[in-house]
């Protein structure tokens, strides 16, 4: 099985979603890896007051300490079912965590988003969302007070649009068989504004590539998608939201949000991205 990838600042939503990322490593037997990417403090040279002297050591060595101490935990909790391993790195998390991955190859990488404070959520967001549209790997946002019970019920969320193209089919259909899990295609729509001409058409070819999962479908009528699909995941007891993030050209993403980003942002289930196939 490969890796389950963590990148932790150990604030308590990155905590929780370490938590969350261990019991599913110890329930497929995954072996975990922390990641911490620490930064330098910038410095404004205009400032009046004296400006600090920065230790990079120290800042480094705490953090060493801080990376110890998260693995010495899990390695309690885990009683050693599963090996934990640690990555110390400096830069931006993004680009580090891209860097790591192409090097490991996980099955995926999990963490958390909106913290208590109006600063947290701003940080926790930006950084995650960067992550969102940027990582090709699979990517479980956790959201706080959310804990790994095991994964029965997946919804794969759906547009039925260019499906033969971009539908991740074996990455789906690998998550469904790892945890047993029911698959079901959730799209959400209102007064058939997105129906199109080759809708069915579209719908039998999704059909073809997931029948192996044996997919249940669902239609459900809102406004808001965002809003269709936590309604329906909350009803229906779906541990895990399966999004696929459109690729769009540079003006599309400067004008309109993704729903998988305020997904990411607002949902009380966790949320797996998925990237549509090249």
């Amino acid at each position: 099985m490969k890796t389950i990838i963590v990148p932790t600042d150990f604030s308590p939503v990155s905590i929780n979603a370490m938590n969350y990322a261990a019991d599913m490593a110890i329930a497929i037997k995954a072996p975990l890896t922390l990641l911490h990417v620490y930064q330098i403090p910038v410095s404004y040279a205009d400032t009046q007051a004296p400006l600090p002297i920065i230790n990079v050591a120290d800042i480094e060595e705490l953090s060493r300490q801080q990376l110890e101490e998260a693995k010495n935990r899990l390695e309690r909790v885990a009683g050693g079912a599963i090996p934990i391993h640690t990555e110390l790195r400096l830069g931006s998390v993004v680009s580090e965590l891209e860097d790591v991955c192409e090097r490991l190859h996980p099955f995926a990488v999990i963490m958390g988003t909106k913290g208590a404070s109006l600063v947290e959520r701003l940080f926790l967001g930006s950084t995650t969302l960067s992550v969102l549209r940027k990582l090709t790997t699979p990517v479980i946002v956790v959201p706080p007070g959310s804990s790994f019970n095991g994964i029965k019920k997946i919804t794969l969320a759906c547009d039925f649009k260019a499906v033969g193209e971009t539908l991740p089919a074996d990455t789906i259909k690998e998550w469904v068989e790892v945890f047993g899990a029911e698959l079901s295609v959730l799209n959400v729509d209102y007064d058939n504004r997105n129906f199109k001409p080759d809708t069915p058409e579209q719908s039998i070819v999704l059909h073809r590539l997931l029948q192996d999962a044996k997919p249940k479908y669902h239609f459900v009528e809102n406004e808001n998608v965002e809003d269709g699909i936590s309604e329906f995941a909350e009803t229906n007891n779906i541990d895990l939201i399966i999004t696929i993030p459109k690729k769009q050209r540079l003006l599309d993403r400067l004008f309109q949000k993704s729903h998988t980003s305020r997904l990411a942002i607002h949902s009380h289930i966790p949320l797996l991205s998925v990237y549509e196939q090249d």
